[in-house]
């Protein structure tokens, strides 16, 4: 049975996928005069922005963030939890299974996300890029997570929405679930389980007792 959930956060928990787009595409054309269609940017979902942005072209990596988290805030009023995390979650803490995250956010935009939907009181541990010096999908952030939860990898199951997710857990030995209600392509993620909706995750994780 598993007794440790490890989670990703955009895509995993909460849907934010319009506010980083439209937030990228507004920094990019108020600051770089450059107008970029959707699905151009779509690349950058569920990886760090040091990395997203130099595929950009963007050379002053710090302060184009700093300028995209900054829009990224206009348009919170997009951000979601997907249907059926709270129930998720709150099924997880009756049945005494630890929940945590393992995110490539900085820990302020994981506060700045999680408190207004009260989702902080859930996680027993968080892992941020600002813990390891490596990223997803390097395994190092699940290892820094089995590290400072002593969660046993066998009992450990990370769920996520992308192929850096996927490599991130399979590098570090732990079984992936991937969560299809974020996922935009499924392509080479050979995910032991595939979880159509949140909820599901309660149902494997009896039928393994």
């Amino acid at each position: 049975m598993y007794n440790s959930i490890i989670f990703d956060v955009d895509g995993t928990l909460i849907d934010t996928e319009e506010a980083v787009i439209k937030g990228l595409q507004k920094m990019l054309e108020t600051d770089y005069g450059r107008v970029v269609e959707r699905d151009r940017l779509t690349f950058v979902l569920g990886i760090p922005g040091k990395d997203s942005l130099p595929q950009l072209g963007i050379e002053d990596v710090k302060r184009a963030h700093d300028r995209w988290n900054h829009y990224i805030h206009e348009f919170f009023e997009t951000v979601k939890v997907f249907d059926g995390i709270t129930d998720l979650l709150e099924g997880l803490k009756n049945k005494k299974v630890t929940a945590g995250v393992v995110t490539s956010k900085t820990s302020q935009e994981v506060i700045d996300d999680f408190n207004p939907f009260g989702l902080t009181d859930y996680m027993a541990y968080t892992v941020c890029s600002s813990d390891t010096k490596k990223h997803k999908p390097n395994p190092e952030p699940l290892l820094k997570y089995l590290e400072i939860s002593g969660a046993d990898p066998k009992k450990s199951i990370y769920i996520g929405d992308t192929i850096y997710d996927y490599q991130c857990a399979r590098d570090a030995g732990i079984d992936f679930g991937l969560a299809l209600w974020g996922c935009i392509n499924q392509e080479n993620i050979d995910a032991k389980f595939k979880f159509e909706k949140p909820t599901d995750i309660l149902e494997v994780i009896e039928t393994m007792k």
